[in-house]
């Protein structure tokens, strides 16, 4: 019996379950009317009754099964207007046949009452629930079941979010909104009442026991997203955010926009970065496109944006099948069916002189390499013959083939290098700017910062520790990167295509560094968790080949800005000829093959460290006294 009674009073809890029964009343109530309306005799109506209770059960299933009970506010749209008269003419059609069953007076006239009437007083009953609801917030029922949001913003992007929110998600209550215009304080917006200024919210949060936070301004800059991620601190509700402008308008039609979770690069303390790719336009369009690593996160968020630029075709290039099957699949259903997948090894130079004879690719974006530092450290070899060899070989077949663009994909690491993995990436600088001139080829190559969110990358790590419960694990207090996101690298190598080809060397204004500590306390934030509460961050200190802070160019680097934008060439001062490269390269290549990994160790620092070159930027910053 208990359970029963447990059973009963979860489903009453149940807000659904609780508007089907009161629409059954409103329809049993219409009816009593409406035999009072046909002056059915006094002696008769405990029979009339039984016919008025039969019409209000009947009523229910049909409101079931329209789904009225979804329909808690007075209703907007055209739909559930449509919902609402289906509804008052099957109650009609219910009630007078229950009149005719009955044998009431006027059966007809039963019908039309009951149905017309018990339609309007549901629609009353919706608009003022909500009408009082707005005014008196206190007395606002908690969803057991469902959430309660907040709207930070009172403007149109908050009107439009809140005239499709009650359809797409009707377990989610709207409490109110917060806003800083003084004059809308106190006014309602879509029957939703604007609670008070943004700086309120650690006061209202907690008061209306909310559940989730969502940031309805879309225009809003990094400093005022910066704002409300304080704010948001300790709370214990969830912070989403609506998307861009531009990207609600490639979404138009599909109704409500798509919130997204706080992504991890609003914690950079900048303004995300946007180049100008009309430039950019000019030299992919109509073109074959091949873009190796094209599986990975920097390639296939090149091939994403490469295909808005009309290319000819896009080839994708890498060993794991998995991956370049996903980017193709995504590409696809994105609109863009002229892509192949191609499996292969970019240290297998018949490998790649096929794929350039057989698919004639005018530009090449080299984005295949080895990248993960310790792991590296391991197998200096592996690092090697992927990262510089694999670089060779690309290059060199695509000399043969005719490329007119090689794009080299890099990383800060390569600058003054102190571990296995960056210094590859250093030689596969060098070898791009030996090779540049020495064919119809033009060479480029774009140097990195720490790029948000990639695979394996510092964000997708700190994830996974948070949501086993910790420790979140961090190496030095002390520690500091540059950081950018996956868009923006995609739109930097993209760019540099545009403006490179005698062996440049391009990286993104990503302003002052940022210390990993900082990323991992703002994480924590959007997370709602606390620090020595409910979650440990652990020093652990410095892997190996770590350096404390990174540098973004050498002293020899001569620095200057393109149009006065966000992106800087850099110009090296002292290039290696390539006969004098090309011997060093046969040696490391002879110490591969013999596989003596510390003497490949050796040999590939003893390459990038041959010239006087002196790294600038790290503690310092941008080198902005070399920029012109």
């Amino acid at each position: 019996m208990i359970a029963h009674d447990n059973l009963f009073q979860k489903n009453w809890q149940r807000p659904a379950v609780r508007r089907l029964i009161l629409d059954m009343g409103w329809v049993l109530c219409a009816g009593i009317f409406g035999a009072l309306f046909v002056q059915m005799p006094s002696s008769l109506w405990s029979v009339h009754l039984a016919g008025v209770v039969i019409t209000a059960f009947c009523a229910g299933l049909l409101q079931n099964y329209l789904q009225l009970f979804r329909l808690r506010k007075f209703p907007v749209a055209i739909r559930e207007w449509r919902l609402m008269w289906l509804h008052a003419l099957g109650v009609f059609g219910i009630a007078t046949l229950m009149g005719v069953a009955f044998r009431f007076d006027a059966p007809l006239g039963f019908g039309v009452v009951t149905g017309l009437l018990a339609t309007a007083v549901m629609i009353w009953d919706r608009y003022q629930r909500g009408l009082v609801a707005q005014l008196d917030t206190d007395s606002v029922e908690i969803v057991k079941e469902g959430k309660r949001a907040l709207l930070i913003g009172a403007g149109s992007a908050a009107e439009m979010l809140l005239a499709e929110f009650e359809r797409q998600r009707p377990h989610v209550t709207v409490v109110g909104l917060l806003d800083d215009d003084a004059e809308k304080v106190g006014s309602l917006l879509h029957g939703k009442p604007v609670l008070g200024g943004i700086d309120q919210l650690r006061e209202i949060v907690p008061k209306e026991q909310i559940d989730e936070v969502i940031l309805a301004i879309p225009s809003l800059d990094r400093i005022g997203q910066q704002r409300i991620l304080g704010l948001c601190e300790g709370v214990g509700a969830k912070l989403w955010m609506m998307p861009s402008i531009s990207r609600q308008l490639a979404e138009a039609g599909h109704g409500l926009p798509k919130l997204r979770e706080v992504a991890p690069e609003e914690m950079l303390r900048r303004d995300s970065i946007e180049t100008d790719m009309s430039v950019a336009a000019g030299y992919v369009c109509d073109r074959v496109i091949l873009i190796t690593g094209g599986g990975g996160s920097i390639g296939s968020e090149l091939a994403r944006q490469i295909a808005t630029l009309r290319p000819k075709q896009i080839v994708l290039l890498g060993k794991g099948e998995n991956s370049i099957f996903e980017s193709e699949q995504e590409l696809r259903s994105g609109g863009f069916g002229s892509v192949v997948p191609v499996i292969g090894d970019v240290r297998d130079r018949a490998t790649m002189d096929r794929v350039m004879g057989e698919y004639g690719p005018e530009v090449v974006f080299h984005a295949a390499a080895h990248k993960h530092v310790p792991l590296m450290e391991r197998v200096p070899i592996e690092a090697v013959r992927n990262n510089i060899f694999g670089t060779l070989n690309v290059a060199q077949a695509a000399m043969a083939a005719g490329v007119k663009k090689f794009i080299l994909i890099s990383t800060d690491k390569a600058v003054n290098p102190t571990n296995v993995m960056g210094a590859t990436k250093r030689a596969a600088e060098i070898v791009i700017m030996a090779l540049a001139g020495r064919s119809q080829t033009q060479f480029a190559a774009v140097r990195f910062g720490n790029v948000l969110g990639s695979r394996g990358s510092l964000i997708p790590i700190l994830k996974k520790q948070i949501a086993k419960g910790g420790p979140v694990t961090i190496t030095d207090e002390r520690m500091t990167r540059f950081f950018m996101t996956i868009p923006e690298a995609a739109q930097l190598v993209i760019q540099a295509g545009s403006h490179g080809g005698a062996g440049e060397i391009f990286i993104l204004d990503m302003g002052e560094p940022v210390k990993i500590v900082d990323v991992v306390r703002g994480l924590l934030k959007l997370y709602g968790l606390e620090e020595g509460k409910d979650i440990e961050v652990e020093f652990i200190g410095a892997r190996p080949g770590e350096k404390i802070h990174e540098e973004l160019s050498w002293e020899s680097e001569d620095l200057e800005r393109i149009d006065g934008g966000k992106v800087l060439r850099l110009k090296s001062l002292d290039r290696v000829g390539w006969e004098i490269l090309e011997g060093r390269l046969l040696e490391l290549g002879r110490l591969c093959e013999v596989g003596d990994g510390e003497a490949v160790r050796q040999e590939l620092m003893e390459l990038v460290e041959g010239s006087p070159e002196k790294a600038v930027g790290g503690d310092r910053g941008w080198p902005s006294e070399r920029t012109r």
